[in-house]
């Protein structure tokens, strides 16, 4: 690599954190001023840089418009095989990948357990939106006003004495999903099946897919599949880091309602 193009990879990389002056910037990559200055001339024609009325410089457009250009070209499904494949082998249950498209969460990739045990789920299928722990994640991350309307125009199908059976019993649920940043299903979709869904986030932030695991209670009980929740946060975190998305405080506040809850 020339020592051009590093010190402009550097100097990206610090004004990445928070702008600078020129002189700080000379400072910390050792070099004198006026090289700086020439690469930032440069990056600035480009749009890489600009630098505000008290010359202080900060990452500009054209950065920001390549990033979301690459995030975009990140498949969340081929971000996720890795991860998903890897929580699969470490508790050997069923796991799924689930997003939200015209109104259904539909299943885009599933690793079945590793006993004999098979769920009912395929890729390509949709999954019921008030009585899986996916649906729950993807539809708690609308809009409110949104949630409302797919909330009243539910049928409520009926699968198990533990489905939920309204609007008003769904939006409360869908409240708690949001602010406990989990779902579960529990024996909600299919008699003697706990579900643990959480949500996957792309750089922005936004909800862009749900992970979930599903365990028959004859293998573990409701509070055993529950314990299982950080392993699935740390999943659902890795493929979120994949796509961009930074957050040190969202998996403590989960961990600390889980603590609420008595689950751990």
């Amino acid at each position: 690599m020339s020592q051009s193009l590093s010190r402009a990879l550097t100097i990206l990389g610090l004004l990445g954190d928070e702008g600078r002056s020129l002189d700080q910037l000379a400072t910390e990559l050792g070099v004198h001023k006026t090289t700086v200055l020439r690469l930032l001339r440069t990056m600035e024609a480009d749009r890489f840089v600009q630098h505000d009325a008290e010359h202080r410089y900060m990452l500009g457009s054209r950065f920001f418009e390549l990033a979301s250009h690459a995030l975009e070209q990140r498949d969340v499904r081929t971000v996720a095989r890795p991860h998903l494949a890897a929580l699969n082998a470490s508790t050997g249950q069923t796991i799924h990948l689930a997003t939200y498209e015209n109104g259904e969460a539909i299943y885009i990739d599933k690793f079945d357990a590793k006993q004999s045990v098979r769920m009912y789920s395929r890729v390509g299928r949709p999954a019921a939106l008030h009585c899986t722990a996916v649906g729950k994640v993807l539809v708690s991350a609308r809009p409110r006003s949104e949630q409302v309307e797919i909330a009243n125009n539910l049928g409520y199908q009926r699968f198990t004495h533990k489905t939920i059976d309204s609007a008003e019993r769904y939006l409360a649920e869908l409240e708690l999903v949001a602010q406990q940043g989990f779902a579960e299903d529990h024996e909600e979709h299919e008699s003697f099946v706990n579900c643990v869904g959480v949500p996957v986030r792309n750089g922005v932030g936004d909800t862009v897919a749900a992970v979930s695991m599903s365990v028959p209670d004859m293998l573990l009980d409701h509070a055993q599949v529950l314990a299982t929740l950080p392993e699935i946060l740390a999943t659902a975190a890795a493929i979120s880091a994949d796509l961009g998305w930074r957050s040190a405080t969202e998996t403590s506040t989960i961990e600390d309602n889980m603590n609420v809850k008595g689950i751990r």
